[in-house]
């Protein structure tokens, strides 16, 4: 399974206006703890997606979303809720920590 790509001009419908929380990752393709943690949101996504949608947003493609929501370092995940962001993982982390971050929203 590929996660989704979203653009700036896909921003407000696939995340802002999603009915259910949505983890956004923002990477790039350089970056080596971007690729680490890929295939483990993946798998969350496979494994929890009816609860938890997951999302990629490119930084070097959209620095705009990135400069907006004040993505400094990468991997930066955020999980939005209700339009809102709701919760800021910085740093790849194994999927064990990940679920533990986002519990609140994969219950």
């Amino acid at each position: 399974m590929s996660l989704k790509h979203v653009t700036t001009d896909s921003f407000q419908a696939d995340v802002l206006g999603a009915s259910k929380p949505v983890l956004v990752d923002f990477w790039a393709e350089w970056c080596g703890p971007c690729r680490q943690v890929a295939p483990i949101l993946e798998a969350m996504a496979t494994e929890h997606g009816d609860k938890l949608e997951i999302v990629k947003v490119n930084v070097d493609n959209e620095p705009q979303l990135a400069a907006q929501y004040g993505i400094v370092s990468i991997p930066t995940m955020l999980v939005f809720q209700n339009g809102q962001p709701a919760k800021s993982i910085v740093g790849a982390k194994p999927k064990v920590a990940l679920e533990s971050d986002l519990a609140a929203f994969i219950g």
